[in-house]
């Protein structure tokens, strides 16, 4: 049914009715109206006779009876209903409407019939007789309860937001599109040195072009960028900057804020805080200012280890030059022979210690390098375990390894470094073992896939109150108090290295006896199936290949040094040495003598080995004469710098006999730049 069509009846009574409305009729629509008002509340207040008359559904909204509503009529128990913490305020109310009049209005709480308390807010005015006697209050009473409710949260988040705004020591700022300006808080001026009562504040309106003008030219640009990136891309907006303090001092100032637009995309308002975070800069400062003091001092550290590591490796070039001579001497006694081992012994051990020393220094500097690939734990394990069988075999010790479940996987790591972790685990395994002992080796899958290593010995294990300092450099945990030789840096290194390739290093005791180190690497894709590795010789079983007449040049300035190359090459028939003690010497001798091989130091006086190398390089007479350099610079990237100025090969110091054998017959079966060229010659004509 249209809406049009229920009011025909009612509009054809209207128009057929008599228009005279009598009082009856008045009467009886006003109380239908008071009866239609639910929650509200018609008084009529007759001051002579101290009676409030009550009409609408307010008092039964409230839970009152008709019963009830008589006794409230009165006006002296009317007020029995009201909180008392509101009644003063009612009663001031009144008496001012009394005395100057109405309208008026007041809110104050009423009490419901069974229990709480409903706000209720008063619309009144009076009725005045000739003499200006009130003797009729007259209004509506309305149920404001939840409009009360809404002011007092508001209030209290305001509170609230008051208190996390005091406590947070912040500045606060709003930017309107409406207002076209900027507003601060007081803190943020306070931040800066500055009272609400400086001119600083008070000046003009515009307090962003104040404040903008304070910061740093170069973090004032930066500012601004931030707050175009937040417009046009939504960008978080939150940036640090300094700015100018009142004393003339830059301090920094975080500001975050956040846009609001309208529905149409347009930037409508912008609210933010202001941070001191000056503090914090100084804090980072110092920080910074540690740790670069730190690193230059590992620096100078690392390269003071690496000068004493060249000073070292000189004398012991001779140490062991000579006991490798001495070794070879058929005419020396048994007992000669055996001081001779003693002594080449010693030097191979001093000269592990200092390895370790460096790989620590290179380490704690953060310039151990890493070349990360694929690598099969198994093949280095079996390579590293014929390295480690000769030692267990003089024990009677046991190997056994057991890689069957994890055959031909591969981890990711530095295969060099893999294998010095692998070698020094095995070795402290046959170490600290006990004679007729046992290492067995096991590999094994994690759930967080990755390749688990342990090794088992049965040796005495690490003692209770000595496991917290197994990681600890120099720390040989009691083994000092024994024959067993060791620096006390080989656990180290060996954590630090496997941490650096992405893996984890651990040990427990074994309740049968002994210790068991175990450690984690990245797994990776499985290889291919391939064939065992065939073991190479040792460089020093290698013998100088029958070359014919060779001449050598030795440019070195130590004389022990000069000695021992000349006592070596007296071992090889055919071949001459010629010393020349520095490098303006050398070049002179190379030119002139054009040798087969150049051997040179890098150290030299006057000018050094690269220096000399690049003038033979330019010389037509010497530039394709072999050159090894000699060296006790024993750092990896000395090498690196020498194979790339030229040279041919980069021994160290001290020098190893099977290194310079193989090194001499790989330079010499290759044929000399003059020979190629007269084969050239040759098939030319």
């Amino acid at each position: 049914m249209h809406i049009s069509s229920f009011f025909k009846p009612w509009r054809w009574f209207r128009q057929n009715r008599t228009e005279t409305v009598t009082d009856d009729e008045r009467l009886a629509r006003h109380r239908r109206i008071f009866k239609g008002a639910n929650d509200y509340g018609y008084f009529d207040w007759d001051l002579s006779r101290d009676c409030i008359t009550w009409s609408g559904g307010y008092w039964a909204f409230l839970g009152y009876s008709d019963k009830d509503v008589k006794e409230i009529n009165v006006s002296r128990r009317y007020f029995e209903y009201v909180h008392p913490d509101d009644l003063p305020g009612l009663m001031i109310t009144i008496r001012k409407t009394l005395r100057e009049g109405g309208p008026t209005q007041v809110a104050y709480r009423v009490r419901k019939k069974h229990g709480g308390w409903v706000w209720t807010e008063m619309h009144a005015d009076t009725t005045r007789d000739e003499t200006g006697w009130v003797y009729y209050i007259s209004g509506i009473a309305l149920d404001v309860t939840k409009r009360k409710q809404a002011e007092q949260a508001l209030l209290l988040s305001e509170a609230r937001h008051a208190r996390i705004i005091k406590s947070s020591n912040d500045g606060f700022w709003e930017w309107s599109a409406e207002q076209s300006g900027f507003s601060f808080s007081n803190r943020c001026w306070e931040l800066l040195g500055y009272t609400e009562k400086d001119d600083v504040v008070t000046q003009g309106v515009d307090r962003l072009q104040a404040w903008r003008k304070r910061m740093h030219p170069e973090d004032g640009k930066m500012f601004d960028a931030a707050i175009d990136r937040h417009i046009k891309t939504k960008e978080p907006f939150d940036v640090e900057y300094r700015i100018r303090h009142r004393d003339g001092s830059w301090c920094w100032i975080r500001g975050r804020g956040h846009m609001a637009f309208d529905e149409k995309g347009a930037p409508m308002r912008m609210s933010g805080t202001n941070m001191s975070i000056t503090k914090l800069k100084e804090a980072e400062e110092h920080v910074l200012a540690a740790k670069e003091q730190a690193e230059a001092a590992n620096r100078a550290k690392s390269d003071f280890l690496s000068s004493m590591s060249h000073e070292l490796r000189t004398p012991l070039n001779a140490i062991l030059g000579f006991s490798h001579i001495l070794e070879s001497d058929l005419k020396l006694s048994s007992e000669q022979r055996n001081n001779v081992v003693e002594i080449a012994k010693a030097g191979r051990y001093l000269l592990t210690l200092i390895g370790d020393v460096l790989d620590l220094a290179k380490i704690e500097a953060g310039r151990m390098d890493m070349s990360m690939e694929p690598v099969d734990p198994s093949q280095l394990l079996s390579e590293c375990l014929s390295y480690v069988q000769p030692r267990a075999d003089e024990s009677s010790i046991q190997m056994k390894l057991a890689m069957q479940a994890v055959t031909h996987q591969r981890v990711s790591a530095d295969r060099i470094r893999l294998k010095q972790v692998f070698l020094n685990l095995l070795s402290n395994a046959v170490k600290y073992n006990k004679p007729f002992g046992k290492v067995n080796v096991e590999c094994v899958f994690t759930d967080q896939g990755r390749m688990r290593v342990e090794i088992h010995d049965t040796g005495r294990g690490i003692p209770k109150d000595k496991l917290d300092e197994v990681f600890q450099p120099f720390c040989r945990l009691g083994a000092e108090q024994t024959e067993i030789e060791g620096s006390g840096v080989g656990l180290v290194i060996t954590r630090q290295l496997v941490v650096q390739m992405g893996g984890d290093i651990g040990f427990y005791n074994r309740d049968e006896g002994g210790c068991c180190f175990w450690l984690e690497l990245p797994l990776m894709s499985e290889l291919p199936s391939v064939t065992e590795p065939v073991p190479t010789p040792s460089v020093e079983s290698l013998q100088l290949l029958d070359c014919g007449s060779k001449q050598v040049l030795y440019i070195e300035d130590n004389e022990a040094n000069q000695r021992l190359i000349e006592k070596l090459f007296e071992r090889y028939q055919g071949i001459s040495v010629e010393i020349a003690c520095d490098a303006f010497k050398g070049v002179f001798a190379a030119r002139v003598s054009q040798p087969d091989l150049i051997i040179m130091d890098i150290n030299l006086p006057g000018m050094n080995g690269y220096e000399a190398i690049e003038i033979l390089r330019a010389d037509t007479l010497t530039r394709n004469i072999p050159i090894i350099a000699l060296s006790a610079n024993a750092m990896s990237h000395d090498r690196t710098k020498g194979l790339e100025a030229g040279f041919d090969e980069y021994l160290t110091k001290p020098l190893d006999v099977g290194q310079l054998m193989a090194a001499l017959n790989r330079l010499w079966r290759k044929p000399s730049a003059q020979q190629r060229i007269a084969v050239a010659e040759e098939v030319t004509a």
